[in-house]
């Protein structure tokens, strides 16, 4: 009986050992895939702070919520099974379904800009600020549509970095880096948007340097989201023309990556070569965004159109 009792806790502290082994290598790996997301965290923590402006400041924090719900969401029960299904089934499927993300998210951005210079989507925006429960409701879905496309490509890099590790590794990675990055950018995004809450209350405090920094922060809010708007459209075509850039690459059309490595090389690499990368992506994200712009005008105008007579 004492040697068996031996050796089963000689299993046991094996068995410990193992595991502690297993949550190091799927914390490693989390940090490894997370580091390589980084550019989608930007894209996501710039774009969604702007889903929220144009509606009551008490509203803010409850539709960030609901948008962190919907984030975990489309990680956890949605993009994690499929991606292990796809890295099971149909391994190839993966890149074309990404392609699909960066072409949404080149139109998204470029639409964007056409708004912006047309003017006409203002308008739309003061119409619907009309109905606040409507316009709440349509930001909320907007706001989860856009975090699918790009968890997506947080799962596809996350789990292109772990597909050789064994199944369970390869869930346990996807749902920590899924999870971790979702409390992350919209723990950010809340702090973004309360800013001028913040700032309020810091000015009604009796030190003159909370005072001034309160002030500032007051300021500087509408610059902040302003920026933001702008950066979120500009990162929308960075990561939507480097998913295109990277998918052709992968599909067996090398030169225009290797076009942009060339150029990236040419002025000596570093961050040069990243912003040369990252504004040769953005223009590859503008060009297929204005193209798939201009081909779904009459559809789109179709839509609007069925939504003014509804």
């Amino acid at each position: 009986m004492p040697s068996g009792l031996v050796a089963l806790l000689d299993d046991v502290a094996g068995l410990t050992r193992l595991a502690a082994a297993s949550i190091d290598d799927v914390g490693a790996a989390a940090g490894r895939a997370g580091g390589k997301a980084a550019g989608v965290v930007i894209d996501d923590a710039a774009v969604t702070p702007g889903y929220v402006t144009g509606l009551s400041p008490q509203r803010e924090l409850p539709i960030i919520w609901k948008i962190t719900l919907g984030s975990l969401r489309n990680k956890l029960l949605i993009l994690l099974p499929a991606a292990l299904l796809l890295s099971w089934l149909a391994p190839w499927a993966i890149t074309p379904i990404l392609m699909c993300g960066g072409a949404y998210l080149s139109f998204e951005g470029a639409e964007k800009i056409v708004e912006a210079i047309s003017g006409h989507g203002g308008e739309r925006a003061e119409e619907a600020i009309g109905d606040p429960a409507h316009l709440e409701a349509a930001k909320v879905t907007g706001a989860i549509r856009t975090d699918l496309i790009l968890s997506a490509e947080i799962m596809a890099i996350t789990l292109a970095d772990v597909a050789q590790e064994p199944l369970l590794t390869r869930a346990a990675v996807l749902a920590l880096v899924g999870i971790a990055l979702t409390v992350a950018v919209y723990g950010v995004v809340a702090l973004i948007v309360k800013m001028d809450d913040i700032g309020l209350h810091l000015a009604k405090r009796d030190s003159r340097l909370a005072t001034r920094v309160g002030r500032a922060l007051v300021k500087g809010m509408p610059v902040v989201m302003n920026a933001l708007s702008r950066i979120g459209t500009v990162a929308m075509l960075w990561v939507g023309g480097g998913i295109l850039l990277h998918g052709v690459e992968v599909l067996g059309w090398h030169w225009p990556a290797m076009t942009v490595h060339h150029l990236a090389d040419a002025v000596g690499g570093g961050i040069a070569g990243w912003l040369v990368g990252a504004v040769c992506a953005g223009l590859v994200g503008l060009a297929v965004g204005a193209v798939l712009v201009l081909a779904l005008a009459p559809l789109l105008h179709m839509r609007e159109g069925a939504a003014d007579h509804g």
